[in-house]
């Protein structure tokens, strides 16, 4: 995992952590508290190091012993700790007291803040390798309504005490955003970064990454947080993120830990009715494998970086488009930067040791046996397949049509000579299944031509999609799609 996160401002020029803390200390308006529980009060500690804290900090707490936290905050229905929750009941409780204990009619113009974060960083074994959440909930304005900010954390050092300076630093960095950062969350975003990407670490190495963050509330009533996800993969902070079908992002620990997992990637430009007849006829295969339990299964629609990046710059508007109608679905989406299928085994396996499945168009399963694709493997294409197929891993393979009408299916795919015993072993050993109920008249649709007839605006292509999806698209003005009124 590689990150890019000084493009527009040189590292230099950024102000330090003491200078930021120092800042917010100095404003005689920002006051509020410090709840932090799992790696010590090191965020608070910057604050208290710079000077001038009195007139910011009006309480710090640290809540290790699990009973006292409960009694502070209320017990956990899970009994964890480290939960999207217990940040929301942290964030809850001290703002509470600060309203209640502050008067406003003595302080009319304080902002009220609360930075909270709950973690627990490596342990002596190494195996649990640490991570948290993080929250700030802060106003611009004494009579303003709260808004929020809220991430995931995974720490990628393997020394607790590491860890606990690159939280540190991390929320002093969210704190300094919050105030003087709010109107650019992209930026802000880059921000939270500063001295952390470039403390003499290892050129390619993250210590930390962020898979989850959430803006809300009045200052960022105009944020999409899909977008903001898009940006934590581009700019390489994760490998990969989520959102549900209400669009909100989601922790993919929470989407996929021990689930059986179904996967299609497509460009999705527009969903068309081939893309949603692979779903329907796989997902049939899936809950009937001896594995798998239909309530403990999650189906992923999945998009790679590289084909949002596939015309040149990634165009948001597009991206919001595949979205809006995956969601309109009720699917859950996954963006990437995963090109080759192995990457996201290989990142599924982190989370569930359950039956994985992959929906596979025959063209794009040829792509895989292209030995190209794994130059940067020292096992090149046999360690690609060994860590693909791990893990009870199947492909559902769905048919093409060739240009002499004939179907194509893994009984009659061209491969490289060199790739054919290959091939054979996965396909006799059950690792490939043909899809054969497929709907043969979806075959003949290709959403490269739909696309092209909705900017060119010609007709017969709204049937080629699922129910509503052809009205969204006309509703909304999507994917180049002009209404008569507003064409030149």
């Amino acid at each position: 995992m590689s990150i890019q996160l000084s493009g527009d401002r040189p590292f230099e020029n950024r102000p330090s952590i003491e200078a930021k803390a120092l800042r917010v200390n100095l404003n005689e308006h920002i006051y509020g508290t410090f709840a932090e529980i799992g790696a010590g009060q090191e965020v608070a500690r910057h604050f208290f190091r710079v000077g001038g804290a009195s007139g910011t900090i009006a309480k710090t707490i640290s809540a290790y012993d699990k009973s006292f936290s409960d009694n502070i905050y209320g017990e956990e229905d899970d009994g964890r700790y480290v939960t999207e929750p217990r940040l929301r009941k942290m964030l809850d409780h001290e703002i509470h007291l600060l309203e209640h204990r502050i008067s406003r009619k003595d302080h009319p113009k304080k902002l009220f803040f609360t930075l909270a974060n709950t973690v627990a960083t490596i342990d002596y074994a190494k195996k649990f390798k640490g991570h948290g959440w993080m929250g700030i909930r802060f106003q611009l304005d004494p009579k303003q309504e709260f808004s929020e900010i809220s991430l995931h954390v995974r720490f990628h050092h393997q020394e607790a005490r590491l860890q606990q300076e690159v939280l540190g630093l991390m929320g002093v960095n969210l704190v300094y955003g919050a105030f003087y950062k709010h109107d650019e969350p992209k930026k802000l975003l880059r921000y939270l970064y500063d001295h952390i990407d470039n403390d003499g670490l290892n050129a390619g190495f993250l210590p930390v990454e962020i898979d989850t963050i959430n803006f809300s509330g009045p200052v960022f009533k105009d944020v999409d947080n899909r977008l903001i996800s898009l940006e934590l993969v581009k700019l390489g902070m994760t490998d990969a993120v989520m959102f549900d079908a209400s669009g909100n992002n989601v922790l993919p620990a929470r989407i996929l830990y021990k689930k059986n997992i179904l996967t299609l990637r497509g460009s999705f430009r527009p969903v068309t009715n081939v893309n949603i007849d692979m779903f329907k006829k796989s997902y049939e295969i899936f809950i009937k494998e001896p594995n798998v339990d239909e309530e403990k299964t999650e189906v992923i629609f999945e998009i790679t970086l590289s084909n949002l990046m596939s015309e040149g710059e990634i165009d948001e508007k597009d991206f919001m488009d595949r979205a809006m109608l995956l969601c309109s679905l009720g699917h859950t989406v996954m963006i990437s930067n995963f090109k080759e299928y192995y990457k996201l085994v290989d990142y599924f396996s982190n989370y569930t040791k359950s039956q994985l499945a992959l929906t596979i168009g025959v063209n794009s399963f040829i792509e895989i046996f292209n030995e190209d694709y794994y130059d940067d493997l020292s096992g090149g294409i046999l360690e690609a397949f060994g860590k693909m197929f791990y893990n009870n891993l199947k492909v559902y393979l769905y048919p093409i049509k060739n240009k002499e009408g004939k179907v194509i299916n893994s009984n009659n795919l061209k491969l490289h000579p060199r790739m054919k015993e290959f091939y054979k072993f996965f396909k006799y050993n059950g690792k490939v299944v043909d899809i054969f109920d497929f709907e043969e008249k979806f075959l003949s649709i290709f959403s490269r031509d739909i696309l092209k007839k909705i900017k060119n605006h010609k007709s017969g292509w709204e049937k080629q999609l699922p129910d509503g999806i052809s009205d969204m698209i006309l509703k909304n003005k999507m994917f180049g799609y002009l209404p008569e009124n507003d064409r030149k």
